[in-house]
């Protein structure tokens, strides 16, 4: 976040240097300063610099300030930066030029605060200077980065309209690559076309291409992708490891795996050699597949390739053991990057943790985490949210507990991961009243929080069937017609948990009274809410009911989950005395009504 002041880190001498008297004589200044510029390690230099500089007599030049200026931007200390711009400018009376204000308005950008950078434009005229294509394409950075999108639209239209500066593709590059980060491709594809149309100046590079199909990988349009890739040989623009490592790893996120293959052969061909990155998108899609095996042939070709695998790679392969549950070989894996001299990182050992607590080895998870300070790794939200929830799966509910105050003692903040393997965890272990209280307590803390963690829908669900599994189903009634007076809206599974928990407590009005209000509010039911409604219908002996859902269920692709199979299975007994369920299982399995029969 932008701090107003960087005082606290300036030395005294700096700060009260407007008292002092003496000066500095220039007999060899400029090798000084030199020296110093090339000496600047931290931000104490920098200001001891400063503070020399500016009591020598002349004054160095505008020059030698923006390239200290520069240095201290160089070491994100940001807000330093623009206090000493306005030193420079206001106190010193040096007349800036237009470098040193972009300087002060990249300061303030990358402080996240680009509504002072446009403050600085108003310096530029009136100083008489021009903004150039840099100053602009500074604040268009800026508002990217703050994900202001719209205005950062705005703003290049008018740089195009009025024609505020000599656009160039550094800028178009710009543009894209935030359009593209923030899920805009359709008007990132439009502004590539207006680039292979344009000025000879400002045709599209590789560059550009990759942000594209990068950004079309990533939103599962290979196919476009692919043709845009195309249109590049075509226009004779020369891929690069980068392009093919955005389309070997979209073609490996969606199990195209020939086509991956064939792509690789072609990259070799060209002579463009399958880099770390190339090598740990195949690993990284096989082990995903379940297909760790066939991941360490890949890791086997990186060898042979003199590739060396990294800790992405090992992360990867670990996580695929840990998939399969195969845990003494993800072990292995992690017990032997320290051999390869590849550190483990926070992913590494939040992986194997995972593993260890899908297994219920709680312990062997505890002695991994309680291992990491020990080795210099910080934990993070992601670390507590695996403990916690293993903890909790385990029974371990006041160890858990524990954890989460310890979370927040050392200055974590819970994320919705967190509150939700809370609100789980007490849920699973009989502490629904727990519950309730922390519901209470993120209800209160309300949703001012950025991404709204504090009032969310799932928080509701989970202690809604926490309730029904408790059998207090008129509480989790109330709690769901509460949900509107809270600016709640119930989704597909607040419907579904309802449903099933009135089913599961006889209460077979109620459910249809839910189920009434869920079509009323147009949440279309998904197949887990068809599989409940059909098993409380065959429970409460409403096959005619059960038969006609059934129907529905049918008709839209949906099929019958085990439990409501075993349960209709079951019915066949009484299927002699009822004719309509004899009907249903005949419809739903007749090979397996002619082996019961």
């Amino acid at each position: 976040m932008y701090q107003v002041s960087p005082f606290s880190r300036l030395p005294l001498i700096f700060i009260f240097r407007h008292f002092a008297t003496k000066s500095v004589s220039n007999c060899n200044s400029r090798e000084k300063l030199k020296l110093g510029l090339g000496n600047i390690r931290n931000l104490d230099d920098a200001l001891s610099l400063y503070d020399d500089m500016s009591r020598t007599r002349p004054l160095p030049s505008v020059k030698q300030f923006t390239q200290l200026l520069s240095h201290v931007v160089n070491l994100k200390e940001y807000s330093s930066a623009i206090y000493l711009f306005k030193d420079i400018s206001s106190n010193l009376g040096i007349y800036v030029d237009e470098y040193t204000m972009t300087i002060a308005m990249n300061s303030y950008c990358l402080s996240n605060r680009t509504d002072f950078g446009f403050s600085i434009l108003g310096w530029f005229f009136k100083r008489g200077c021009v903004p150039n294509v840099f100053t602009f394409s500074t604040l268009l950075k800026g508002l990217f980065r703050e994900n202001k999108i719209i205005e950062a639209q705005e703003l290049f239209r008018k740089m195009v309209r009025e024609g505020l500066c000599e656009l160039d593709v550094v800028t178009y590059g710009i543009v894209i690559d935030g359009l593209c980060k923030s899920g805009n491709t359709p008007i990132a594809l439009e502004l590539l076309g207006v680039m292979e149309n344009g000025r000879k100046s400002c045709k599209p590079d590789t560059n550009i291409y990759n942000m594209i199909i990068n950004s079309l990988c990533k939103d599962k349009m290979i196919n476009s992708a692919t043709k845009i890739f195309d249109e590049m040989s075509e226009k004779g623009i020369p891929p690069d490891v980068v392009t093919y490592n955005a389309l070997v790893c979209g073609l490996c996120n969606l199990s195209r795996w020939s086509e991956a293959k064939m792509l690789l052969e072609k990259m070799i061909g060209c002579k463009i050699y399958p880099n770390v990155i190339t090598f740990n998108s195949l690993v990284d899609a096989l082990c995903k597949e379940g297909l760790v095996d066939e991941a360490e042939d890949i890791i086997g070709i990186m060898k042979q390739q003199n590739v060396t695998p990294d800790v992405v790679t090992n992360n990867a392969l670990m996580d695929g053991y840990c998939l399969q549950g195969r845990m003494d070989e993800a072990r292995n894996v992690f017990d032997s990057m320290s051999n390869k001299n590849i550190a483990p990182n926070v992913r590494s050992y939040n992986i194997l943790m995972n593993g260890y607590c899908k297994k219920k080895k709680i312990d062997d998870a505890m002695d991994l985490f309680r291992d990491m300070p020990r080795k210099g790794m910080k934990p993070d939200v992601a670390t507590y949210n695996t403990v916690l929830q293993g903890l909790f799966h385990c029974g371990r509910d006041s160890c858990a507990l524990k954890l989460f105050d310890e979370l927040q003692a050392i200055g974590l903040k819970p994320d919705f991961y967190t509150y939700c393997n809370v609100l789980d965890g007490l849920c699973r272990n009989s502490q629904v009243e727990r519950a309730l209280l922390l519901l209470d307590a993120l209800e209160r803390k309300g949703g001012g929080d950025h991404h709204h963690h504090h009032h969310h829908i799932s928080y509701y669900n989970i202690v809604i069937d926490g309730l029904c599994e408790a059998k207090q189903v008129g509480a989790a009634r109330a709690i769901f017609s509460d949900l509107a007076s809270k600016g709640m809206e119930p989704n597909v599974v607040t419907y579904t948990t309802l449903i099933k928990g009135c089913f599961e407590s006889g209460l077979l009005d109620e459910a249809k009274d839910i189920l009434l209000k869920m079509e009323q509010a147009s949440v279309l039911p998904n197949e887990i809410t068809y599989n409940v409604i059909i098993k409380g219908n065959l429970k409460g002996g409403k096959y005619e009911d059960a038969a006609k859902l059934f129907e529905e269920l049918d008709a839209k692709g949906f099929s019958l989950d085990a439990s409501t199979f075993e349960l209709l299975l079951g019915l066949l007994g009484t299927s002699e005395q009822n004719p309509t369920i004899f009907k249903v299982i005949q419809k739903l399995a007749p090979n397996t009504l002619k082996q019961k029969l």
